[in-house]
This record gives C-alpha cells, sequence and structure tokens, in this order.
C-alpha cells in the first residue's frame, strides 16, 4: 500500500460510489436484463467499455424527461454520508471532482446536491431533440471509452496540483489508478473482484465516511466540526488500514 498523506484532492465516481445505482440500468425499462449484463461485463473488464457504450444508448433512446427523472433517482439514493463527507473535505481545504461514465446532466444533479459546482463535474454529454427526444451523445468523450478515466484523470491531477485519491467500483475506474496517488475500490454497493484485488485500500461497508480520514492522510482534522465523521471513518476501515495510518505516522503499527 502506498504511504498515505493528506492529499489535495478527491475524485469520485459516481455511479455505484457517490451514488448506489447504475444511473444507465435505470434507465433501460423494459431491456433492464440486458443492459444490466452489458454494464456488468464492461464494469468487470470483460469488454471494453466502447463496445457496450453506445449500443446501449441505442437500445434505450432515453428523453429528456427520462434524464432527469434519473438526476432525482441519483440524488435520492446517494450513499450514506457521501454529502457529509463531501462537505467535510471542502471545509478542509481538499479539492473534490466528480468523474463519472454517466450522462453529464444527471450527473451534474449530483454535483449540485453536494455542493460542488458544474465546472467540477467530469461526464458525458447528451443530445436531444427540441421535443427532448433522444438525438445521441457525446461520442467523443474520453470518458465512453477504456482508458478515458486514465486521461481525465491526468488534466484533473494537473488541475488539482498536489496529490489525489481516486474512489471508485469498477474497471473503468481502476484504469485512472496509475495517476491517482492512492486509489480506493468503493464496494458498498458493488464487489468487483478483479478491482478489490488491485486497490490501494478497500471501503466495503455502506459509508463513504472512511474517504475522509484517508484524504487526510490519517492527520487529525483541522476543524472540530468534523471530527466525529473522521472518528466514524476511521472505525469503518479494516484493522490493516488503521495500523497502516499509524505506521505511515511514525508510530508502531502494533
Amino acid at each position: 500500500m502506498r504511504r498515505l498523506r493528506r492529499v489535495s484532492g478527491v475524485v469520485f465516481d459516481c455511479d455505484s460510489t457517490l451514488s448506489a445505482i447504475e444511473g444507465i440500468d435505470e434507465l433501460a425499462g423494459p431491456h433492464r436484463r440486458e443492459i444490466e449484463e452489458l454494464t456488468d461485463a464492461a464494469m468487470r473488464g470483460a469488454v471494453p467499455l466502447e463496445s457496450v457504450y453506445g449500443r446501449r444508448l441505442e437500445i434505450i433512446r432515453p428523453t429528456r424527461r427520462q434524464v432527469e427523472a434519473l438526476a432525482r433517482q441519483y440524488v435520492e439514493r446517494l450513499v450514506p454520508d457521501a454529502a457529509e463527507v463531501v462537505r467535510a473535505l471542502l471545509f478542509e481545504g481538499v479539492d473534490v471532482r466528480i468523474m463519472s461514465g454517466g450522462l453529464l446532466p444527471a450527473v451534474e444533479a449530483v454535483g449540485e446536491a453536494l455542493g460542488l459546482p458544474a465546472g467540477k463535474v467530469s461526464a458525458v454529454g447528451i443530445h436531444f431533440h427540441d421535443d427532448g427526444t433522444w438525438a445521441g451523445y457525446e461520442a467523443r468523450s474520453p470518458l465512453a471509452r477504456s482508458g478515458g478515466k486514465h486521461e481525465v484523470m491526468t488534466l484533473l491531477r494537473r488541475e488539482i496540483g498536489g496529490p489525489v485519491i481516486m474512489v471508485g467500483d469498477g474497471m473503468t475506474d481502476l484504469e485512472a489508478a496509475g495517476v491517482a496517488d492512492l486509489f480506493v475500490a468503493y464496494a458498498g454497493v458493488v464487489l468487483r473482484p478483479a478491482v478489490v484485488a488491485e486497490a490501494d485500500v478497500v471501503i466495503r461497508g455502506l459509508s463513504l465516511a472512511p474517504v475522509l480520514p484517508l484524504a487526510l492522510g490519517g492527520e487529525p482534522a483541522r476543524s472540530a466540526a468534523v471530527q466525529d465523521l473522521y472518528s466514524r471513518g476511521l472505525s469503518l476501515l479494516e484493522e490493516e488500514y488503521r495500523a497502516f495510518f499509524t505506521y505511515s505516522n511514525g508510530g508502531n503499527p502494533e
């Protein structure tokens, strides 16, 4: 495991990380089973993302109204402590971003609910006709293909200007691990063995609270207002990671 230290930024995935749903599956309607199988294959790394991304959308052909409904679902199904963790990170001076292969209007709604401006959200654009019917998507977006999150993460890290944590659940998130200073697999919604096996840290519980002590490198929060959340997050980390905090800061891991 890489040495823990206070970071300048945290980049979150959206689907099955900040929110406990996979947006494309929720849009699928009568095609849900087919879409779920395609999504799972891409998130496990069994097929390249670009081989299923456009295909799923062409099957569903989501309308503006459906995407607006998805935005509400995303916010309603935020993972426990997600809003509190983002608020605490911002209070502590940590830059927070969302990087997602989801559809931009819906993912921006998550950002807004978490107090993040649209400029802090990277996702895939979608196009509608004047009557709100499907007109295509941003096919050239790097986030619609394998390797794209690595490219976008490289740009985000440059913008943030310091060490960064990546938090996500899927193989596309793992592709960005080489750019991040710490890769955290969030397995509280879906545990993907191939991603967990390669992660620096794994969060298995249904809470994002552990991200806070990880982002602060095991150092005390600067604000007393977030100490309870910090302590809860630390308690939820597995024993091996709590011991590593002690070791990283010069103590005895025993």
